[in-house]
Formats: C-alpha cells, structure tokens, sequence
C-alpha cells in the first residue's frame, strides 16, 4: 500500500510568501467610506490628475483607426523601441541599441521579472526602505534575502555610499534604486550617484545588476534634474534603467512601460519572460507612446504639469510644518510630501494604543497606520502610512505619504482636516473603541 500524499491547500504557499501594494488594498476602505456619504479626499494614490494631453489622444485615436490592435512584438514594436533608446540615450548621454529595449504593460513586470531574472534563491537583494513596495514584496516569493537600506529623514532620505557599503557583501544579487523617489521625493545628487557607482564597481562582480526605477524622471523642481546612474563610469553595462508613460504623461491606464537592458542577450531573456507572460501589449498605445516621446508637445504638457506639482508641494509641505507636531521637508521631485508625524501621535496616544495592541494586530498595522485609519474615518482624508513603503526598516518611523495628485484647494483642505486630527485625542480615542478593523 502506498504512502498518502501529505495534506495539502488549494493554493500553492508561494502565492503567500507574495507581497502587494497597500495603495490599491486601501482603495476598498475608501469606497465603504464614501457609501456612507462622506467626501473622502483622496491623497493616496500615485496617479497624476491632469488629462492624457491631446496630442497623444489623437495618436492613440488614428492607430485604432488603422486597424492596429492585433499581436505584435512582443519586445515591443520596433518603432517604440528606437524612440525609447533615441529618448534614454539623450537623457543619459548613451548610445543605445533599440535591442536592448523590452516594452512591458507598466512599470510593474520588469520588477517582477528583475527578480525573477538576476536573483537566485538565498541571494540578498538591496533596496529603499521607505521605498516603492514591489521591490520588497516580491523578494520572499522568489526565497530571496531581504537588505532594506533604510533611509533617514536626518540625512535627507537621500542614499551614500556609506549607507550602502556595509551592505554589499559577495551574496548580493540585486540592487533597487528609485530617483526621483516613491514615497519621499528624493533626488539624488551626480556626487551621491558617482560615489554609489564607484562603491559597486568597486564590490561587486560583473554579474550583478542595478535596477535604476525613473518612473519620475521628468517631474524635479527648483532647477534640479534627474541623472541616472547608468549615465555614471561604468554603470551603463551594470544598470537596467526602467521608466514608462504613467507618471511623465499622466497616463497610468496606458500601461505603458520599458527597460532598457545592459546587453541584447539579457533583453532577449526578457522578451522570452514576456511572451509566456503577456504576449505582447496593445500596438495602439505603444503608438501614443511614440506620439509622446517624439512629439514637442510633450514637454510643453510636462512644463505645465511640473509647474502645478511645484506649487501644490510649496502649498502642501508648508501647511504640514504649520501643524504642531509634523515635519516635513521639502521633496525635490514626484508629486509626494513624506510628513514626519510622530509629535501628532504622540499627543494623541497613538504609539502607546500601539504599543497596547495583541501581537496579532500589531504584526500588521503601526502608529501610522492607526493615524491614517483615523484620518480615513473620522476626517475623510485618505494618506498611505509609512509601512506601505517596505515594512522591514519601518519600525519606529512615523510617517505618511501624501500624494499632490490633487487640485489645489482640495489638498489645502486635506491638510486643514490633518490639523483638526492632530489635536482631536477624544476622537481617536472614540475611533480605538469603534471597533473598526486596525489594520489595512
């Protein structure tokens, strides 16, 4: 007689060992919110608010309108990947081979198949914390070990070669960088990236990449630009540099991503990953994309939107300051204030309800957490707590991530709400009796 299998469940455990992105999990809590007919202003989500401009319409428009909605490459058409190599090369003074470039629906599948592609099981993988969470919740999927460089708000959330050093060791597999960055809105300085650069060429094998995320390249302030660190001595053959048209056109249901790759072999590893995955995305968009890159029109709708970002930021991060127990600096680029909030919770007994929680809860919410959950509810203002932004190296950081993506009066008010929360300590301690779930 045979030995039984062991017992099993329905889904296999690495669909456990997988992390998400809170920002869409809050989007539910936010909806039960707004049945109960309350105007929740929404400061949550990473996604610009201004229109797709005309010019990109009109390309998407015409490319329906030929008919251009079958299969194709699934590296992406030809056509998109010269104008990314063309754009990038520019950016970063490069010269790029377009076979170098994989097109993705996103910015998200080439996080996914970095991981995937550049990390073994048991191999550390280095990245932000606070940093964009994909990075972190994919690492135990693939067995992976987590290295969270954990960002301080005393050296300005900005990442040094010192703070990196200690970290490198000769199991690192995979390095994550994001400038300008998610949630802080950091910009890293030439000195910063070519110290960084020097640091890896210096420590690592030629086998280790870094994946250089600049989803928010065009959107920096006060003069500065964005420079990639592929653009470094050295780097561009250590560097995958990813961005796409969400956030620098305002066009997040385009889902419209690339990477550009160190070699053609490893994009055509890529393109493998793509075919089994996807397949190929809508030729129509990849089109607007093209429109987008190409067109002169572009940088006019950028200027526009970059300008109002910069003053809704000026708006934003002084009212913040003006709340008795929050500082905030001021971000260099993205469309994000990262106010420190610990003097607010402090006052209204937020890290001692904390404190008091069962282990159970505990493991999944924080100080923060229960702020925003209480700004949610009792003041109609949806933040992201500091936890949505890599866990590991969140402990004992108090801070939310309030997007800009908003006109300017309603963020003035989202604030002005913020301020009447800070001092409400009765009504958070109403909202801890509630009995409302605290945790995401």
């Amino acid at each position: 007689m045979g030995i039984a299998a062991p017992a099993r469940g329905l889904f296999a455990n690495r669909v456990e060992r997988i992390g998400t992105e809170a920002a869409f999990a809050f989007g539910g809590l936010i909806r039960e919110v707004e049945a109960s007919g309350a105007r929740v202003i929404r400061c949550n989500i990473g996604q610009p608010d201004f229109p797709l401009p005309d010019h990109i319409v009109t390309a998407v428009k015409a490319a329906l309108d030929k008919g251009l909605t079958t299969y194709c490459d699934p590296q992406g058409i030809p056509e998109l990947r010269a104008a990314v190599a063309r754009s990038v090369g520019e950016h970063n003074g490069l010269d790029i081979d377009p076979e170098r470039v994989v097109v993705y629906p996103g910015g998200r599948p080439p996080i996914g198949f970095a991981h995937m592609s550049y990390s073994e099981a048991g191999e550390e993988v280095i990245y932000p914390s606070p940093g964009y969470p994909l990075f972190e919740s994919f690492i135990p999927f693939f067995r992976c070990v987590p290295v969270p460089v954990v960002l301080r708000e005393e050296e300005g959330f900005g990442l040094t070669r010192t703070q990196l050093e200690p970290l490198l060791s000769d199991r690192t597999g995979l390095i994550f960088l994001n400038f300008p960055s998610n949630p802080t809105g950091g910009v890293a300085t030439p000195e910063q990236l070519e110290g960084l650069s020097e640091l890896i060429l210096e420590k690592t094998g030629p086998e280790v990449r870094v994946y250089s995320d600049e989803s928010y390249e065009a959107i920096t302030f006060d003069g500065d630009t964005h420079v990639s660190i592929a653009s470094m001595p050295g780097m561009e053959s250590r560097t995958i540099i990813a961005s796409g048209v969400s956030k620098t056109y305002s066009w997040t249901g385009g889902r419209v991503g690339w990477a550009v790759y160190p070699t053609v072999a490893e994009a055509k590893v890529h393109r493998k990953l793509a075919i089994n995955y996807f397949a190929s995305i809508p030729p129509y968009n990849q089109w607007g994309a093209i429109e987008a890159l190409t067109s002169p029109e572009s940088a006019v709708a950028i200027h526009a939107m970059v300008e109002a970002f910069q003053r809704r930021r000026d708006t934003v991060v002084a009212a913040l300051n003006a709340i008795d127990g929050v500082t905030c600096q001021n971000p260099k680029g993205a469309f994000y204030a990262f106010p420190n909030v610990e003097g607010v919770l402090e006052r209204l007994g937020a890290i001692d309800a904390y404190d008091r929680l069962p282990d159970d809860v505990r493991v999944d919410t924080s100080p923060s957490t229960l702020f925003q959950l209480f700004l949610l509810h009792h003041y109609h203002v949806a933040t992201m707590d500091r936890r949505s932004f890599s866990v590991l190296g969140s402990e004992d950081q108090h801070y939310l991530r309030l997007s800009t993506a908003n006109a300017d009066e309603e963020l003035v008010e989202a604030v002005g709400r913020m301020a009447d929360a800070s001092t409400d300590v009765a009504g958070f301690e109403g909202f801890l009796q509630s009995g409302i779930r605290l945790t995401l």
